[in-house]
This record gives C-alpha cells, sequence and structure tokens, in this order.
C-alpha cells in the first residue's frame, strides 16, 4: 500500500496484529463460551425431565404407599418450587455432585468414574475404525473423481452415515458371531478376563490398557477380539461424514497452483494425490472432530445396548428403563460437559494448525 505525498508514492506498512495476544483472546472467547453453551443444556435437561412431574414418582410410583412416597418426596425436595429446585440443581452441578440415583442409591459421579472408561475405550476404538476407513477409500475417490469408483463410495459413505447403528450392529452379530462364528456376539470380555480385571488393585477401566500392564497375551487378545464388532459398527457412522470430508477437500487441494505447479513439471497424479494433496485435506478432519464425538458419544448408547459392552451409554438406557431420571439428568449433563470441553480443545488445535482460522 502507498500513499501519494506531491511527486512521491510514501510507502504505508499496514498494522501489525499481534498473534500472540489474539490467539490468547480467542481462546479466551472460546472458553467463556463453555458456561452459557453448558448451562442451556444443563437447563434443558432439568426441565425436560420435570415434565412427567418428580424423579421419586417416575421411578417409585405404584410400588410404594402413598405416605412412603411422599415422605421420600419431601426428603429430596421435589416438593419444593421448582425454581428453587434448578437453583439448588446448578449449585451441585458447580460443586461437582450430579446427584444419587433413585435405584441403587448411588452417587452419579461414581457411576461415571466406574463405567466412562469403557465409554472412552469404545469410543477411540471407534475414531481409529473411521480413520483406517475414510483415509485411504477418502483418497481414492478423489483420485477416481466421477468414474464409477467414486460413485461406489460415495453411495456406501451415505449408507454407512444414514444406517442405524443398532441395524448395522445386529447385521455384524448375525454374520460375524453367528453364521461364521469367529468373532465374540456381546460383552467386553470372557468370564476369565472380567475376573481378571476385576482383581487388579488400581484398573483404569480401559481393558486393553489393563491387560497390556498385565502383560497378560490371553487377554489383551480376547479384549480385542470384544472390541472388534462394537467398534466397526459406531466406527462406519463416522467412516461415512469423513470419507466425503477427505474426498471433496483432496479434490479442493488438486486444484490448487502448487498442485498444478508439480503436475506441470511431471510429478504423477498418484503421487500429487498421496504425497501432497492429503496433508490439507485432514484439516477439516480434525475441525470438526468435536462435533463427531458428540455424534459417537450419542451412538455409544445403541452400540453399547446392542452389544451389551458396558459403558455409561448402557447404564443410561438401563436407568431409563428404570425412569430413575435423577441418573438420566446427571448423566446426559455429564456428556453435555464432556462435548462442550472436547469442542473447546478441537477448536484450539484447529487454531493452531489451520490458517483459516481467524482470531
Amino acid at each position: 500500500m502507498a500513499v501519494d505525498i506531491g511527486d512521491a508514492l510514501v510507502p504505508v506498512q499496514p498494522r501489525s496484529r499481534s498473534k500472540g495476544g489474539g490467539l490468547w483472546r480467542y481462546i479466551l472467547i472460546r472458553l467463556v463460551l463453555i458456561i452459557p453453551t453448558v448451562l442451556i443444556l444443563v437447563s434443558t435437561v432439568f426441565f425436560l425431565m420435570r415434565i412427567t412431574g418428580d424423579p421419586i414418582t417416575a421411578a417409585l410410583g405404584g410400588r410404594l404407599p402413598a405416605d412412603q412416597l411422599a415422605e421420600r418426596i419431601h426428603a429430596a425436595g421435589y416438593d419444593r418450587p421448582l425454581w428453587q429446585q434448578y437453583l439448588e440443581y446448578l449449585g451441585a452441578i458447580f460443586r461437582g455432585d450430579f446427584g444419587t440415583t433413585i435405584t441403587d442409591r448411588r452417587p452419579v459421579v461414581e457411576i461415571l468414574l466406574q463405567y466412562g472408561a469403557a465409554t472412552l475405550e469404545l469410543a477411540i476404538y471407534a475414531l481409529l475404525v473411521a480413520l483406517i476407513i475414510s483415509i485411504p477409500l477418502g483418497l481414492v475417490a478423489a483420485y477416481r473423481r466421477d468414474r464409477w469408483q467414486d460413485a461406489m463410495l460415495r453411495v456406501m459413505a451415505i449408507l454407512a452415515y444414514a444406517t442405524p447403528i443398532f441395524f448395522a450392529g445386529l447385521l455384524l452379530k448375525l454374520i460375524f458371531a453367528v453364521w461364521l462364528d469367529v468373532l465374540p456376539v456381546s460383552g467386553r470380555g470372557n468370564t476369565r478376563t472380567e475376573l481378571l480385571m476385576a482383581g487388579m488393585d488400581t484398573p483404569t477401566g480401559i481393558y486393553l490398557l489393563d491387560a497390556i500392564r498385565l502383560g497378560n497375551l490371553p487377554a489383551i487378545g480376547d479384549v480385542l477380539q470384544h472390541a472388534i464388532l462394537p467398534a466397526v459398527a459406531l466406527g462406519l457412522l463416522t467412516a461415512g461424514v469423513f470419507l466425503r470430508l477427505i474426498r471433496t477437500n483432496v479434490i479442493g487441494t488438486l486444484g490448487q497452483q502448487f498442485v498444478t505447479s508439480g503436475r506441470s513439471r511431471g510429478v504423477s497424479e498418484y503421487r500429487l494425490v498421496t504425497k501432497h494433496a492429503y496433508r490439507p485435506a485432514l484439516i477439516p478432519i480434525i475441525t470438526v472432530m468435536g462435533m463427531q464425538i458428540a455424534l459417537l458419544l450419542a451412538g455409544a448408547v445403541l452400540t453399547e445396548t446392542t452389544f451389551e459392552w458396558k459403558g455409561i451409554g448402557f447404564m443410561l438406557a438401563e436407568y431409563l428403563k428404570a425412569r430413575d431420571f435423577v441418573a438420566v439428568q446427571g448423566i446426559v449433563v455429564m456428556i453435555a460437559v464432556v462435548v462442550a470441553v472436547t469442542n473447546f480443545l478441537v477448536d484450539i488445535v484447529a487454531a493452531f494448525i489451520d490458517p483459516r482460522v481467524r482470531y
């Protein structure tokens, strides 16, 4: 940029922006936005749970005499004004108290700690499956653009995303556990592995990690065998999204100037796709991974129920059947917090690696 002063052009440097300060401001804004996001989710869950009445009546109504039911409602404070219950619930959450279940009188935090590791393990497996499937197939779809391979892979991606998880799970169980009899039908391990994990002094709850710590090769193999079907059933859901993203972004990258220059120098199309175009195409995967974590956690409820994988999703389904709305409310709120924090971390990573992010 230049300014005309008389007969001379005097260059004027644009005002520089402090990248470091801008980045920290961006991080602070994203961190602050977690609060209203979680508050809206917590409030929505709280009031939806109260539509059918108080949780004790929903869980124990008809199973206790009227006087005992009224006594328990009063002791829990559910006969007080709704706004007062809401404020007290918010205060309890800020203290880390997500309530106590009605059916088995356990703190919800204890349930989250006990079963959360299983859901985390399943989500990691599913994410690995999604990346293993989507990256090579997305590159093939981009390389064979508008040909029969591309059309077939796009249809497969749509089917993977649109197929209900419970249906995919049942189909996988039918094929690999019933017809072929090569994989376990349910659970996280056989009886021997379960007893082995239960006998550990300080288990992490992640069976594969615990089996590695014990150095027990049969247990490691058993854990991996039990993880294959649920991980594939849940991973296919995310693989469909990732495949289409990679295909679209690789096609876009192939039209960039640096790729065109490489093509003019005689670089093969295969090398352009596999060595130069795919890395920029992975950036959108990272930026949408936060949303996919939410999708994985939502899908974990059906996956864990289908395969009897005893994680948070499995327990959520059990408490829903028991109409234990205190447990349901606590688990859903905790999942909402995890999703909000995960999205925040993904946004920060994206800000570091993606030059298109402005802060």
